[in-house]
């Protein structure tokens, strides 16, 4: 069961697609977990969880950061909640793991409040994944490793190209085809005419990306 206050952006198929890579994925024991507009909290808490690691939890949302401080505290993980942008984690000791599902979905404009900050990320879906990318190597410790997850309509090769300009081992390892949600559909004929879609597509590719400071023997998991 996951806890979520009204207004936060419930759990759907890239959250589940990231924790169940989280599950098989090699990942540091011990140490300590960042996750970045962290909503329900629910992919740090598996991450904590799968680690014996302390938490630390940062959005802009307050009703997230209650809602994850539901989510660890009935799953017994230690968290550390952080109000404000991701940015502001610069200021604290690095971590062993980051996770992320940023706001990914490209839109018209950028919301400055509302739901739709947790999805809307202006009109190539980069407003923050291309902040993200550029503050990821000062989050991370030396053997620290990142996840994150978003749509490929927002470019995972640029994403990966970003993150290896600071993070030498940076990779694709998993990959997902979903049926779009309301809103992709709601805006599909937008989608089509800036060319992000075909005209017909009802379905978006979904990646996971792992970055860290030297590659892994094995990144792509089975």
């Amino acid at each position: 069961m996951v806890f979520r206050i009204p207004g936060v952006y419930r759990p759907q198929a890239d959250t589940w697609l990231l924790a169940e890579t989280l599950r098989r994925a090699p990942l540091p024991r011990g140490g300590s977990v960042l996750d970045v507009c962290a909503g329900t909290g629910i992919l740090g808490c598996t991450a904590a969880g799968l680690l014996g690691a302390r938490l630390t939890a940062v959005d802009i949302s307050r009703r997230a950061l209650a809602s994850a401080w539901l989510n660890c505290r009935a799953r017994g993980v230690p968290v550390r909640l952080v109000h404000g942008g991701f940015e502001s984690a610069r200021a604290l000791p690095r971590f062993d793991v980051v996770v992320a599902n940023p706001p990914y979905v490209p839109a018209p404009g950028t919301p400055r409040r509302g739901r739709a900050r947790a999805w809307d990320a202006g009109p190539d879906g980069r407003s923050v994944l291309d902040r993200l990318c550029a503050t990821l190597p000062d989050l991370l410790t030396e053997r620290g490793v990142a996840f994150i997850v978003h749509s490929a309509l927002s470019d995972a090769e640029r994403t990966v190209t970003q993150l290896r300009a600071g993070l030498a081992g940076t990779s694709v390892i998993a990959r997902a085809s979903v049926a779009f949600g309301p809103v992709l559909r709601s805006r599909s004929a937008w989608l089509a005419e800036r060319g992000l879609i075909e005209k017909t597509q009802r379905t978006e590719e979904l990646v996971v990306i792992r970055a860290e400071r030297e590659p892994s023997v094995e990144l792509a998991l089975p």
